[in-house]
C-alpha cells in the first residue's frame, strides 16, 4: 500500500480529487491558509526552475562539444515548425467547426477569493528566458574550449540540482496542485464556467490528441523506433501539467519520464526537455488560435480572415518562445499580437483571458507531452550528425 501512495501519478490524482472536494466545503480562515500556501509553494517552485534549466542544460551541451550548435539549431527550428503546425491545424478546424457551434456569451462570475495574509515572495534568481540563454552559451563556450574541468564542475551542479528536483520540487507538487485546484473549486470554475466554452474545449482537446499521434508518428518515422516507448512514460508528466498548468513548474516530472524511455539518451534528454519546455508550445498556441476565432465569433460576429489569421500565427510562434512557462504566459506574451494583429477590444482581450485560463492546464499538458516526440527526433538527429 505504501508503494502505491509514492506512485507519482497516484499522489497527483489524490491531490487533484482532494482539491476539488475541499473547495466546496472550506471559507473563511481555512480558505485564506489555502490561498496562502499555494502562494508560498508556487513561490518554491518557480524559484527552482531557473536552477533546474541551468543544471541540466548547460553540462549536457557541453557533452555534445562539436554537435552542440548544430542539435540546438534543428530544436528551435522543429519546435517552432510543430507549434505555428499545431496553430494552423487548429484554425482549419475552427473554420469549420465554430461555425456550428452554439456558445453562450453569458459567463457566470467567480466567487472572490480573500486577500493573502502570508505573502512571502521568493523572486527566481533570474527570468526563464535568462537562464535559457545563459545556460545555453555556458554549455556551448565550454564545449567550444573542451574545458573538462569546467565541464566536471557542471557535472556536480546538475547533480545538486537533481536532489532539489527529488527533494524539495517533487514534494512541493502535490501540495501546489491540491490548492491550485481547492481554489478553482471554490471560485465555481469547475462548476460555472467551464461549461460555458465545453463544446469548444472538447474540440480543442481532440485537437491536443490528434496533433500528438501526429508528432509521435513522425518520431517514429524519422528515428525508425517505437515512440511508444516514450510516450508511455509520459503520463505523470500530463497528469502534473494538468495540475500545474505550467510547463515550468512540470519540469522536473518531465524529466524523470524521459530518464525511464529506454530509447532516449540522457545526455540529449538533459538538453531537450528543459529547452522544449520554454520553447514548444504547440498545446497552447493551438488553443489561443481556436479560441481567438471563438471570441471573435461571439463577440464582433466573424472569424479573423485567413491571411490576417496566418500572421497572427506565424508572430505567435516566435513570441511564444518568449512566453514565461508559467499559467497563461503563452496568451500574456501574445497580448500585443491580439490588440495589435487582430484589432481586438477590452471586452474581446478579457473574455480571451477568462477562457484560455479555464483550460491552460491541457494545452500545457499537450505542450509537455509533445516534447517527449521532439526529444527523440533531436536524439536520432545528434546521432546522425555524430556519424557524418
Amino acid at each position: 500500500m505504501k508503494k502505491f501512495f509514492n506512485n507519482t501519478i497516484v499522489q497527483l490524482l489524490v491531490a487533484v480529487i482532494f482539491g476539488i472536494i475541499a473547495g466546496f466545503f472550506v471559507e473563511g480562515s481555512v480558505l485564506s491558509a489555502i490561498v496562502s500556501i499555494k502562494h508560498l509553494s508556487g513561490q518554491i517552485i518557480f524559484f527552482l526552475v531557473p536552477l533546474i534549466i541551468l543544471g541540466f542544460i548547460a553540462p549536457s551541451i557541453a557533452h555534445l562539444r562539436s554537435n552542440a550548435s548544430k542539435m540546438l539549431l534543428f530544436a528551435f527550428g522543429i519546435a517552432y515548425l510543430s507549434s505555428i503546425g499545431a496553430s494552423f491545424f487548429g484554425a482549419g478546424v475552427g473554420y469549420q467547426v465554430i461555425p456550428h457551434l452554439h456558445i453562450a456569451s453569458d459567463a457566470n462570475a467567480l466567487k472572490a477569493l480573500p486577500e493573502n495574509m502570508l505573502k512571502i515572495d521568493i523572486p527566481p534568481v533570474m527570468n526563464v528566458m535568462t537562464a535559457l540563454v545563459l545556460a545555453a552559451l555556458i554549455g556551448l563556450a565550454t564545449a567550444w574550449v573542451k574545458s573538462d574541468e569546467f565541464s566536471r564542475l557542471l557535472d556536480i551542479f546538475q547533480k545538486m540540482v537533481l536532489e532539489l528536483v527529488k527533494k524539495v520540487l517533487l514534494p512541493v507538487l502535490p501540495i501546489f496542485i491540491a490548492t491550485n485546484f481547492c481554489i478553482l473549486s471554490y471560485q465555481g470554475a469547475v462548476t460555472k464556467q467551464l461549461p460555458v466554452f465545453l463544446s469548444i474545449l472538447v474540440v480543442v482537446i481532440v485537437c491536443h490528441y490528434i496533433w500528438l499521434a501526429l508528432l509521435y508518428g513522425i518520431a517514429a518515422l524519422y528515428s525508425r523506433k517505437n515512440s511508444l516507448q516514450v510516450l508511455k512514460f509520459y503520463g505523470p508528466a500530463y497528469l502534473t501539467a494538468l495540475g500545474t498548468m505550467s510547463s515550468a513548474a512540470t519540469l522536473g516530472v518531465a524529466l524523470e519520464c524521459a530518464h525511464k524511455s529506454p530509447i532516449l539518451r540522457k545526455e540529449i534528454s538533459d538538453v531537450t526537455v528543459p529547452l522544449f519546455a520554454n520553447i514548444h508550445l504547440c498545446g497552447s498556441i493551438l488553443t489561443e488560435t481556436v479560441f481567438v476565432m471563438t471570441v471573435s465569433q461571439l463577440l464582433y460576429g466573424s472569424m479573423p480572415d485567413f491571411f490576417t489569421l496566418a500572421l497572427f500565427i506565424l508572430l505567435l510562434g516566435l513570441f511564444a518562445i518568449g512566453a514565461p512557462g508559467v499559467p497563461g504566459g503563452t496568451v500574456l506574451a501574445s497580448l500585443g499580437l491580439i490588440l495589435s494583429v487582430l484589432q481586438f477590444d477590452e471586452a474581446g482581450t478579457a473574455l480571451l483571458l477568462t477562457i484560455f485560463a479555464l483550460q491552460d492546464s491541457f494545452g500545457t499538458a499537450c505542450n509537455v507531452t509533445g516534447d517527449g516526440a521532439l526529444t527523440l527526433i533531436t536524439d536520432t538527429y545528434e546521432q546522425k550528425i555524430a556519424k557524418s
